[in-house]
């Protein structure tokens, strides 16, 4: 369909799941409008660490977003599109998966900080639909960047064995291994 544009393929899903992802967390807030709430989430102790868990979530969102750029945040490398090294500074250097556990982290903050126990259930729904997803997305990513790898060294040698005096930088060229996910939590 996209006549093998990998970076308009790439867009045009960024553009789906930024929409996608707005209409989901419109859906949760309706959710939450019109369910009851639990005196214990009332308390002001609630309300801020739901205030921290929201703000906490989209720092790492955002700045999850900001250091893998619009291809390596929207699945760029099944387009083909891979990442020139690994991204290992903030949040990536704090935990693995900041933008799954960010969004996680804001759907909690948003049911502490309005008191809706519901919000906590959903929350628990969403966690488990990422875990899942990245059941999939983790070996699927890296067995991409395991093949590029490969690949590389495969040039590499060929390069070797036509000028075995030239240096090569190929090491430096590889792609990432992992984009997504580069910390232990």
């Amino acid at each position: 369909v996209l006549g093998g544009r990998n970076y308009l393929g790439c867009y045009f899903l960024g553009a789906t799941i930024f929409s996608i992802g707005i209409f989901r967390d419109h859906l949760y807030n309706e959710a939450l409008r019109v369910q009851p709430t639990h005196p214990l989430l009332l308390r002001d102790e609630a309300k801020y660490a739901g205030a921290l868990l929201f703000g906490l979530g989209n720092l790492f969102v955002l700045s999850s977003m900001w250091a893998l750029g619009v291809t390596g945040t929207y699945l760029g490398d099944y387009f083909g599109i891979l990442m020139d090294h690994i991204v290992t500074s903030f949040p990536f250097n704090v935990m693995a998966n900041p933008m799954y556990w960010g969004s996680s982290m804001s759907f909690a903050g948003v049911a502490l900080w309005f008191g809706k126990p519901a919000g906590l259930v959903l929350t628990v729904l969403v966690i488990v639909v990422y875990y899942v997803a990245l059941k999939f997305e983790e070996p699927f990513t890296n067995n991409i960047y395991a093949r590029a790898a490969a690949a590389a060294e495969k040039q590499k040698r060929a390069s070797s064995a036509i000028a075995p005096s030239a240096t090569s930088t190929a090491t430096a060229d590889v792609p990432a291994a992992r984009t997504r996910s580069k910390a232990s939590i």
